[in-house]
C-alpha cells in the first residue's frame, strides 16, 4: 500500500468502453474510448515544485506530499492504489485539416478524485508513450514542463478558466528534441508534470467517433460528459444535445474573451486542443502579447498562415464549434438548432468582445460612441509598438479632470518613444481628448474606476522572456526562479512593489531569441 490516501472515483475507465488490446503499440484504436498504459519508470525523479492550491483542492497533506510515494506516483514510477492508468482516444482538425486518430500521446490519466464535492482528473504528461504516440516517445523536457507547469497556474489565479497543475518533476532521463525543427536535434532534461483537471475530454473525442461512423460510441460519450459534467441537463434527448452544444459554445467564448482581455495566444487551436468544458487546455507554444498586434502568433509553425494568430482566436473558436456541431449532429438529425447556436455566438462575442473591452477602460455605462472610442484605441495601439500589459495597466491612472498628457501616462508602455510624435503623438492626443470627454459621463470617481481597471488588467503576466529565464536557470541546476514566478503569478492584479523589476517590456535580448519570440510545437 502507498501513503497517498487520495479518495479516488474513476468514472471514465469504468462506465466507458477500453481498448482490448492490452499491448502497448501504436496502432489504431476502433470502438474504444482507451487504452489502458502502465506510466514509464524513470531514472532518478526529482520534485522541483508542487502547487499548494492543488494540494488542497486534491486533499493531499503536507506530510504526504513530503513522502516517497508522492514522489513515485506523481514522477509515474509508482501506481495509485486501486486504479488502471489509461491513455485516451481523439481524434481533430490540426490547423483546420483533419488529421484522424490523434489521442494521449504522451499523456497517461492516473484517476480520478473526489474531494470536498469537485471531481479531478489527474494526468501526467511526458511519462511515456502510448497507443496513440504514434512516431513520437511519449516523454516531455524540462523546457516545456516548466512553461506548462507555470502557465496554468498563471491563467487560474488571472481568472481565465484552465487545467491546472500539481507538480512538475524531473525524470533523470535525457530526451532528444529537434527545437526549431531545422535538423539539429540535442539532448534535453525529460520532466513530468501532473496536470489536473474536472476532465481532459475534447473536442477531438466526439470528432473520432462520428468520422468513424461510430455513433453508438458517440451517444456514451455524450450522454457521459452530460452525466458528469452537465448534469442540470438531466435525461439526453435531441433538446438536450442541443442545451449541451450550447453550454460548450458559451462556455467555449467566455475563454477567448478572457485570452483576449489579458492578451494570451494559445498557438495550437486545433480541435484537439479544445476542452469540451472551456478550459484553457495543452500549453504548447502558446505566449502573451508584448506589442500589441492582432497578427501576432507564437508558434513557429503557424508563421506563414498565422491561422491562429491573436486577432483571429474569437472565429478559431467558433470553426471549431462547426466541427464539434459535425460531430454531434448525427444524435440530433436536424440543422437548425445547432446553426442557431453557432450564429449566436457571433452575435454574442461582439456584444461580449465590447462589454470586455469596456471593462479594460474602466466603462460601466453603454453609450453609442463606446465601438468607436474602442477601434480608434485599437488603431492606436498598433501605430507604434506598444506593449499591451503596461498600457492597460497605466491607464487606470489617467483621470477625466486635466491633469497633464495621456501619452505621459502609458509612455512606460511604449517600446520606441521617440516614434510618438507628429502624426502618431496627433492621434494619441485625440484619443485621450475623446476617453476623457467618455469618462465625464460616468459615476464612478477617478479612485474607483482605477480599482475596477486594476482588477481585470493585470499587471503581472507570465512573458515568454520570464518562463525563458526560469528554464534557463533550471538547465543549470537552480531551480529558484520558478518558485519566484509561481508567488509573483499567484496574485496578477496585485501591485507587489517588491517585484516591480517583472513589470517592464520585453528587453531587447529576447526579442528574436528562441523561447522568447516564437516557439515550436516541439517539447
Amino acid at each position: 500500500m502507498n501513503t497517498i490516501q487520495l479518495n479516488i472515483q474513476d468514472t471514465f475507465n469504468k462506465e466507458l468502453p477500453a481498448d482490448p488490446i492490452l499491448e502497448n503499440s501504436r496502432r489504431q484504436v476502433k470502438e474504444a474510448f482507451f487504452s489502458y498504459v502502465t506510466p514509464k519508470k524513470t531514472t532518478a525523479p526529482a520534485l522541483l515544485h508542487v502547487s499548494d492550491a492543488m494540494l488542497q483542492a486534491l486533499g493531499i497533506s503536507e506530510e504526504e506530499k513530503k513522502s516517497d510515494a508522492f514522489l513515485k506516483i506523481f514522477t509515474g514510477n509508482e501506481v495509485l492504489d486501486n486504479t488502471k492508468p489509461y491513455a485516451m482516444c481523439y481524434g481533430g482538425h490540426q490547423f483546420g485539416n483533419w488529421a484522424g486518430q490523434l489521442g494521449d500521446g504522451r499523456a497517461i490519466n492516473l484517476g480520478e478524485v473526489v474531494h470536498n464535492n469537485k471531481r479531478w482528473a489527474i494526468q501526467l504528461k511526458g511519462a511515456g508513450e502510448t497507443p496513440y504516440s504514434r512516431s513520437a516517445d511519449g516523454l516531455a523536457v524540462l523546457r516545456s514542463s516548466i512553461r506548462e507547469y507555470l502557465c496554468s497556474e498563471a491563467m487560474f489565479h488571472l481568472g481565465v478558466p484552465t487545467t491546472r497543475a500539481l507538480s512538475l518533476a524531473l525524470t533523470g532521463d535525457e530526451v532528444l528534441r529537434d527545437v526549431l525543427y531545422n535538423g539539429n536535434p540535442a539532448y534535453e532534461k525529460g520532466a513530468v508534470v501532473c496536470r489536473v483537471a474536472p476532465s481532459f475530454i475534447r473536442f477531438g473525442n466526439f470528432e473520432i467517433f462520428a468520422a468513424r461512423g461510430d455513433h453508438e460510441s458517440l451517444k456514451k460519450l455524450a450522454d457521459y460528459t452530460i452525466k458528469h459534467f452537465y448534469p442540470y441537463l438531466v435525461t439526453p434527448s435531441k433538446e438536450v444535445y442541443i442545451q449541451f452544444f450550447k453550454e460548450v459554445a458559451t462556455r467555449t467564448l467566455e475563454t477567448v474573451l478572457h485570452w483576449q482581455r489579458v492578451g494570451f495566444v494559445h498557438g495550437v487551436l486545433n480541435t484537439d486542443n479544445m476542452s469540451i468544458l472551456g478550459l484553457t487546455i495543452d500549453y504548447g507554444p502558446y505566449g502573451w502579447l508584448e506589442g500589441f498586434d492582432f497578427g501576432w502568433t507564437p508558434n513557429t509553425t503557424d508563421a506563414t498562415n498565422k491561422r491562429y494568430r491573436f486577432g483571429n482566436q474569437p472565429n478559431i473558436g467558433l470553426w471549431n464549434l462547426y466541427q464539434l456541431a459535425n460531430a454531434i449532429y448525427p444524435l440530433i438529425d436536424e440543422v437548425e438548432g445547432l446553426e442557431k447556436i453557432l450564429n449566436d455566438y457571433k452575435v454574442d462575442f461582439e456584444e461580449k468582445s465590447l462589454e470586455m473591452m469596456r471593462s479594460k477602460l474602466g466603462l460601466e455605462q453603454k453609450e453609442e460612441e463606446d465601438s468607436r472610442l474602442i477601434l480608434q484605441l485599437e488603431e492606436n495601439l498598433e501605430l507604434s509598438e506598444t506593449d499591451m500589459t503596461i498600457f492597460f495597466r497605466n491607464l487606470s491612472k489617467f483621470t477625466k479632470e486635466k491633469n497633464g498628457s495621456g501619452v505621459d501616462i502609458v509612455k512606460e508602455a511604449f517600446y520606441s518613444s521617440e516614434e510618438i510624435q507628429g502624426e502618431i503623438l496627433e492621434k494619441w492626443n485625440t484619443w485621450f481628448t475623446f476617453y476623457r470627454n467618455r469618462l465625464k459621463k460616468e459615476r464612478l470617481s477617478d479612485e474607483a474606476r482605477k480599482e475596477k481597471m486594476n482588477n481585470v488588467n493585470p499587471k503581472y503576466v507570465l512573458r515568454n522572456y520570464m518562463a525563458q529565464l526560469a528554464i534557463e536557470s533550471a538547465d543549470k541546476g537552480n531551480y529558484s526562479l520558478i518558485e519566484e514566478l509561481y508567488q509573483l503569478l499567484k496574485k496578477p492584479y496585485d501591485e507587489q512593489p517588491d517585484n516591480e523589476k517583472w513589470f517592464v517590456k520585453r528587453p531587447e535580448w529576447a526579442r528574436h531569441k528562441v523561447g522568447c519570440s516564437m516557439l515550436s510545437c516541439s517539447s
